[in-house]
């Protein structure tokens, strides 16, 4: 099996703007770019089939929830957020409570949004390294994040991120709890 990993650009010296990182984006929009805290790009390859259904469960699941409570909105893997830390990050599944998203005002929404979710969920792929996803959701948690799931099925394990809290390793199956969070949400996660 060929593993394709992803290709981190160290250009902290170039420093890009927002806006030079918004044109790029748009300029190569066939690439997925995110941007760490640090300045680094990371371009990430395509993920494969199993891993794009999985992921689209996981959206599904949460949009269905929301949908029923209208309690805030649903983003896809193609959202890049700017964090209030500086990375400009686009998790797999993204949930932001309507006040916060309210508040933006609409031209900042339609751009890379200079926010960070109330929720996200990371999927590992084959093609992702463990350390870097790791690394992705305490920026996360730097920014603001109040929950994050990080679904490893290589390990069959969830790394649960909670503000000021050691992170939580569950072994799969289990079910999983949107807490205060996302309030009555709840996900049963198979063995992979």
């Amino acid at each position: 099996m060929i593993t394709v990993e992803p290709i981190t650009l160290n250009l902290k010296s170039v420093n890009l703007s927002d806006e030079q990182f918004y044109q790029l984006c748009h300029n190569n929009d066939d690439w997925r770019i995110e941007q760490t805290a640090a300045g680094e790009l990371i371009i990430m390859p395509p993920i494969g089939a199993i891993s794009g259904n999985r992921e689209s469960d996981l959206n599904g699941f949460v949009w269905l929830w929301n949908r029923q409570t209208k309690l805030g909105k649903v983003f896809s893997s193609s959202t890049i957020f700017t964090l209030p830390k500086g990375g400009k990050r686009s998790p797999d599944v993204a949930w932001i409570a309507n006040e916060r998203w309210d508040a933006l005002p609409r031209e900042e929404q339609e751009k890379f949004a200079t926010i960070c979710p109330d929720f996200v969920i990371e999927l590992r792929s084959r093609t992702d390294s463990l350390t870097q996803l790791q690394e992705k959701m305490q920026e996360y948690l730097d920014s603001g994040l109040r929950l994050g799931w990080l679904i490893d099925p290589i390990s069959q394990q969830v790394a649960i991120y909670r503000q000021n809290q050691e992170v939580e390793i569950v072994s799969l199956p289990t079910t999983l709890s949107g807490e205060d969070v996302l309030p009555g949400f709840t996900l049963e996660l198979p063995l992979f």
